[in-house]
């Protein structure tokens, strides 16, 4: 594969429409990074084995959670749907039920649904198309399991999707936790489904990092009571999904104060996203007009928050940005410091943002570049960022000055206020990245998030970390 793949047609599609929307500046900038990025490109879904299934079946007797996959299915093609349905009859975990929600014009769901005889298989026969959202409801209102989870028709689940789903949940529960939401990697495949890539391996929750691009995504699974409380908005179809963990999350994290347990990564590749030429993941400019949804979703989150501001798109479709009245700290009480990118002479990233070991996940990537699923060009909480380039909330200022020593003190550099950096010689040392990260301990445990902002730059003058 290689190289190759960066020149198959629905790249070459995709960098046409980048092109078209972002010029030749970025679209060259887009094309060099592929080249250049090896992230994923040696990738093989590696299925589990036969005998891990079995060891899976043996073992699912320890749970006895109940899931309800709802599929919305649409004048589907007959193989494409026939490969759905076995992805999840072949499932290791056998306590599920499989609502398709027809709102076909044809027969053409119905006679492949009446191929399989099944009694886990519950057909529900719309009496019109009210879109992906409604549809989706029909099949959501008649859910009798647990956990709902939520599947395209043209897609599949791993064999081992539910048996990994119910043994977090069982987890979570055994640590006295209950879990409401539930997510895991995802890859895509070809039209055929005989060759996958572009793996998504994604972070725990990540709320600033959501606020910019629905990487919860695929595979879904959620309380089902707590889904048909939120139900799925039609004003919202082509971003359903995202509106819907967009409140999810804003009720469990912002309101209902359950807290982060409440929403759990399962980080393995359970889904397989088909990409043909009418798909988004092939081309991004089929469905347009859910990246407008996607854009409303956050406008609304924001409007019930009481946050003052704006919701933009950036260069790359289905990412976004939000902007705030005066600073992030006036509209959000929970953010406690920012921080932004720090550049090396050469301009590329030299630190700024650190996770909790100390690592800066975009260390040496071009200035330019977005990096792995463009999350160098997103805004994202972080354990801990950089003094150089900080600004720190005024009831964080006593920790501030407990931490590094020095009372806290502003300056206005290019139009970001920011903390008085001197530029003192330790700035390169172990010593001073502990206490970055001691900082980024203590405000997160006096409660308030810490957030980076990359399109915040300084540039060091001296060379690397």
């Amino acid at each position: 594969m290689g190289i190759f793949r960066i020149f198959k047609m629905g790249n070459l599609r995709r960098t046409y429409y980048y092109f078209k929307k972002n010029g030749l500046k970025n679209a060259f900038y887009a094309v060099a990074e592929r080249i250049w990025d090896q992230n994923g490109r040696d990738y093989r879904y590696e299925a589990p084995s036969e005998e891990e299934l079995d060891r899976q079946r043996e073992g699912a007797g320890k749970y006895s959670c109940l899931f309800s996959i709802l599929v919305p299915a649409y004048e589907t093609k007959a193989e494409y749907l026939r490969e759905m349905i076995e992805s999840v009859l072949n499932q290791s975990y056998p306590r599920f039920e499989l609502i398709l929600a027809d709102a076909s014009e044809t027969g053409v769901v119905r006679k492949v649904a009446e191929e399989y005889t099944d009694e886990r298989i519950r057909y529900l026969p719309l009496a019109e198309n009210k879109g992906i959202a409604e549809n989706t409801n029909e099949a959501l209102a008649r859910a009798k399991g647990d956990y709902a989870g939520l599947l395209d028709h043209d897609d599949v689940l791993t064999r081992d999707a539910l048996f990994e789903m119910a043994k977090a949940i069982h987890k979570g529960s055994e640590k006295g936790g209950t879990p409401y939401l539930l997510y895991s990697d995802e890859d895509k495949g070809n039209g055929e489904m005989t060759e996958f890539y572009e793996p998504h391996w994604k972070p725990g929750l990540n709320r600033d990092l959501l606020f910019s691009n629905n990487y919860i995504c695929h595979f879904l699974v959620m309380k089902r009571e707590w889904m048909q409380k939120l139900k799925l908005r039609k004003g919202y179809d082509g971003a359903q999904d995202y509106d819907l963990i967009l409140r999810a999350v804003g009720e469990l994290v912002y309101e209902e104060r359950r807290g982060r347990e409440a929403v759990i990564h399962v980080p393995k590749v359970l889904y397989h996203w088909r990409c043909h030429r009418d798909s988004t993941a092939e081309n991004p400019e089929s469905k347009g007009y859910a990246y407008e949804a996607g854009k409303r979703a956050l406008e609304d989150f924001m409007k019930k928050r009481g946050w003052k501001g704006s919701v933009s798109h950036t260069r790359h479709l289905g990412f976004y940005r939000m902007e705030y009245e005066n600073h992030i700290f006036a509209q959000r009480k929970d953010v406690g410091v920012v921080g932004g990118k720090l550049l090396d002479k050469r301009g590329r990233v030299m630190g700024g943002i650190y996770n909790a070991g100390g690592r800066c996940p975009y260390l040496g990537l071009p200035r330019n570049f977005s990096g792995y699923m463009h999350r160098a060009s997103l805004c994202q909480e972080a354990y801990a960022v950089d003094l150089r380039c900080m600004r720190v909330r005024k009831e964080l200022w006593g920790i501030f000055g407990d931490v590094f020593g020095i009372p806290y003190k502003e300056t206005n550099k290019g139009g970001y206020r920011q903390f008085c950096y001197g530029g003192k010689s330790e700035a390169g040392t172990d010593q001073y990245l502990e206490k970055c990260m001691e900082f980024g301990r203590r405000v997160r445990k006096a409660g308030y998030t810490v957030v980076w902002e990359p399109d915040w730059e300084w540039r060091e003058k001296r060379g690397k970390l």
